[in-house]
């Protein structure tokens, strides 16, 4: 895998990193369902897990890897940016400093709340996906999808609300506050499936590639180079469906 360049990978992250971005933007802003209270970030942050699951699928953990590693550096250095350009004295004749703050001031709790979350949640899809595959043999798609993303938002809400809001509030409202987020989600990626489909069979297609994590190093600091079971596309017919 290390002495082959693929066609769309590099763009595929690009593009992962910047949706993580705008999530991490436009994650101030609450809105009301009904009973739920969501952010502006669960608007674009499922896909970041769509994102996780087409890498692991197609290109195998390792790149997976690669990509939250890409994802956590660039979310950390937009918190630390942002923090600096509040913290810098306004021009007297700049009127957008309040605006301003509100956007970029990030919390340094929420930050490192958010980047664990981010690191334990990805790595945890990525790793149920990988095995999944082994153990469906490339069968069933969609277990694959929803049930890694099903553990891996489990695990990014849990880590996020508690690391965020222990001792602010109390138990029950933040069970409350992980349980919204998780079901809208959850609910975000089923509805995606059709799409996956799509985009993973013809990154495949067009890639000529089947990737199996058979005896892979799931180690997330691992730098050692992976050569994954790659089976060629068609192998195993049963995987498209």
């Amino acid at each position: 895998m290390s002495q082959r360049r693929f066609r769309y990978l590099d763009s595929l992250i690009q593009a992962f990193v910047v949706i993580l971005l705008i999530s991490n933007l436009i994650a101030p802003k609450i809105t009301a369902i009904g009973p739920f209270r969501v952010s502006g970030a669960h608007l674009m942050f499922p896909l970041t897990y769509i994102f996780g699951d087409i890498f692991t699928e197609v290109y195998g953990y390792a790149a997976s890897r690669r990509a939250i590693w890409s994802g956590f550096l660039s979310s950390a250095l937009l918190a630390v940016m942002g923090m600096i350009a509040v913290a810098l004295p306004p021009a007297p004749e700049y009127r957008g400093q309040e605006a301003f703050a509100t956007v970029f001031n990030f919390v340094p709790r929420l930050v490192v709340a958010s980047l664990l979350a981010y690191w334990c949640g990805e790595f945890a899809n990525a790793f149920v996906m990988a095995k999944l595959k082994v153990f469906t043999q490339g069968r069933m798609l969609w277990v694959r999808t929803i049930g890694s993303t099903a553990v891996g938002q489990l695990v990014d809400s849990i880590v996020v609300m508690f690391v965020a809001f222990a001792g602010t509030f109390d138990t029950i409202t933040i069970i409350r506050m992980i349980f919204s987020g998780y079901v809208v989600k959850v609910v975000y990626e089923a509805a995606m499936t059709p799409v996956t489909y799509l985009v993973v069979n013809g990154l495949k297609k067009a890639e000529g590639i089947d990737i199996y994590d058979a005896d892979t190093d799931f180690n997330p600091f691992s730098s050692r180079e992976e050569k994954p079971r790659d089976d060629s596309f068609g192998a195993l017919p049963e995987a498209e469906s």
